[in-house]
């Protein structure tokens, strides 16, 4: 158990539908095929005249960074193929774990989500939502959808994050989430998602500028980055050669500075400009998507855990979602990602991008969002694998005895090698000249 326990809820009234929602595992399987059926009618996902007949299964669902979850079997007064039987289940909470009930409160624009995901122009693949409401005052909320079953019929297995070697050809994967993220964007800046994302995902500059401070001060900023450079000192087989040399850290620590001195005003650039914020899914890591292929061949994927959905500027999903692709991706591929994100929400009715303009955006975005929760990577692969100085190098198996080890050192590569290769120092300079 991961911290100390909280205070449980055993049921919430449910903003929106007035249900009385279960809490937690238990809560819900006492309310039993009752409240499904109350549920699913209140959300309109099951017919009036049909009925959860009975729960035939409950079974835990390990795995997430937030709340409880459940994988259920169903069975209907009414069979119909059409329903699905085998249903997964995400409780906002997790009472036996104070650090993850910390995260609670990111259910709340799932369930908006879930709701929006029902308009006849949402654009992309989402599990189908049979029950979504929430709790605002207590945090305390309930999502259940379809299941997604990896590995079965036409779906392809999960692909894990930080493990695109194992994959032949991964660029494809990216080129399909390029493809999804762009459709969302395109749909709710083209109007056809209106008034709802702008009813339930309103945006305001400030609060979004006010977003991710960075936590240090100046001489704590250049302590964190001696971190970084003691772990590349004591394994540098852990880096490219690059990124352990003395030099680029030292130079690393300068550009952060002046990062650190301009962040309000970095944040302002990148939510000036509307044509470039949308509502878009911030994480869609190809962890965070399933995948197969249409007839033609070509592979199409679903996005899932939409916490923490909003309008965003766009660099904020290209990050999320190609934080932890190969480097080789970032290296050789990224403008033709770029390309493709902002070709797809010119041709579905979005405004027309610049592939130049969102790199500046991401290399900004990429600066302060590193050093406000990157920075932490070196402290928190040693915590998670002391014995990572000893490992041959990144893919060393030792890794997967602690995959987080092994994700922070990934994306925090990526971030640091893409701070060296497009010189986010000069990248800040651009973007100082032009705001005078």
């Amino acid at each position: 158990m991961h911290g100390t326990d909280t205070q449980r809820i055993d049921f919430v009234r449910g903003d929106a539908t007035g249900l009385a929602i279960p809490a937690h595992p238990e809560a819900l399987s006492e309310a039993g095929a009752v409240f499904l059926t109350q549920a699913f009618h209140a959300f309109g996902s099951l017919d009036p005249d049909n009925s959860v007949e009975r729960i035939a299964a409950i079974e835990p669902c390990p795995g997430g960074s937030t709340g409880q979850k459940l994988y259920l079997t169903v069975e209907y007064a009414r069979p119909d193929p059409s329903l699905d039987t085998e249903l997964f289940v995400k409780f906002s909470r997790d009472f036996g774990d104070a650090i993850r009930d910390l995260q609670r409160g990111e259910m709340a624009s799932e369930v908006h989500l879930a709701e929006l995901s029902r308009h006849a122009a949402f654009p992309i693949t989402v599990p189908h939502t049979w029950f979504a409401d929430f709790h605002q005052a207590s945090q305390t909320g309930l999502i259940i959808t379809s299941r997604i079953f990896y590995g079965r019929d036409a779906i392809e297995p999960q692909r894990m994050k930080c493990m695109d070697h194992e994959l032949a050809d991964p660029l494809q994967y990216y080129r399909a989430i390029m493809t999804a993220l762009g459709r969302l964007a395109a749909a709710h800046k083209s109007g056809r998602l209106s008034p709802e994302v702008e009813r339930t995902f309103p945006f305001d500059p400030e609060v979004a500028a006010a977003g991710d401070p960075i936590p240090y001060d100046a001489e704590q900023l250049t302590a964190q980055i001696g971190r970084y450079a003691d772990l590349a000192d004591r394994a540098p087989q852990l880096f490219p050669p690059h990124l352990a040399d003395p030099a680029f850290i030292e130079r690393f620590d300068a550009q952060a500075q002046r990062v650190l001195a301009h962040e309000a005003a970095i944040k302002r650039f990148l939510h000036a400009d509307s044509a470039y914020v949308a509502l878009c899914h911030w994480n869609a890591n190809i962890d965070n998507a399933w995948f197969w292929r249409d007839e033609g061949g070509a592979l199409q994927c679903g996005l899932i855990d939409w916490g923490h959905v909003r309008q965003l500027n766009l660099a904020y999903p290209l990050w999320g979602s190609l934080c932890a692709a190969p480097r080789a991706l970032w290296d050789d591929h990224l403008d033709e990602l770029i390309g493709l994100f902002i070709g797809e929400i010119q041709a579905n009715g979005g405004p027309r991008l610049h592939v130049d303009e969102l790199k500046l955006h991401l290399d900004l975005y990429m600066a302060v969002k590193g050093l406000s929760g990157m920075l932490v990577a070196p402290d928190r692969i040693l915590y998670r694998l002391p014995s990572a100085v000893d490992a041959s190098g990144p893919r060393d198996p030792i890794f997967n005895t602690a995959p987080q080890a092994r994700n922070f050192l990934h994306i925090f590569t990526n971030l640091v090698n893409m701070w060296e290769r497009h010189d986010f120092g000069a990248s800040l300079d651009r973007m100082l000249t032009r705001i005078g």
